[in-house]
């Protein structure tokens, strides 16, 4: 049987990062129909103080292969978030979902109860059951930048829906 936390983290993880694909490349066709600089849409915000698009697809795709890794006990991979353009954002979305993708579900059998320990750009360290950093930390993080991306660009023109969005399940 597979585990609750697997099937509750990694084929969300895959449908909203599949979908977040397909948004961005939205956005890379929109800037070369209307000829805008591309660097208009990857560095937009929704305020001044919010991260740009670019910084919320890294972020977003940062929660999934880190949630990912720790629920399955194991080394979570490091990105250097050196992405400048549609097709390196497209590259690492891809490099996530291979990864979360090569992750055996029996890997996430004890996952509920497994010690999360974090350090959320802070010193202070935050622990939590498996279960409970998956439902009140990860998804929430992770749907927040995934939302956040889709938003900016939507903001800007490009055309994309709740369908794009969600992807397909």
């Amino acid at each position: 049987m597979t585990s609750a936390i697997y099937t509750a983290s990694i084929p969300v993880f895959k449908q909203m990062l599949s979908g977040l694909s397909g948004v961005l490349a939205k956005a890379e066709a929109h800037v070369a129909a209307k000829n805008i600089d591309p660097n208009a849409l990857l560095q937009a915000r929704l305020f001044p103080d919010m991260f740009p698009m670019l910084r919320q697809v890294q972020v977003a795709t940062d929660f999934a292969k880190s949630v990912a890794a720790r629920l399955a006990g194991v080394q979570v991979p490091s990105f250097d978030d050196k992405e400048l353009s549609f097709a390196e954002l497209q590259a690492r979305v891809a490099a996530v979902l291979a990864f979360i993708d090569s992750l055996d579900a029996g890997l996430f059998d004890e996952a509920a109860t497994r010690e999360i320990v974090t350090q959320a750009g802070t010193p202070k360290e935050k622990r939590f059951t498996g279960q409970s950093y998956l439902f009140t930390y990860g998804l929430p993080h992770f749907f927040f930048h995934i939302t956040t991306a889709y938003a900016i660009l939507r903001h800007n023109g490009v055309e994309v829906g709740k369908k794009d969005y969600v992807a397909s399940y």
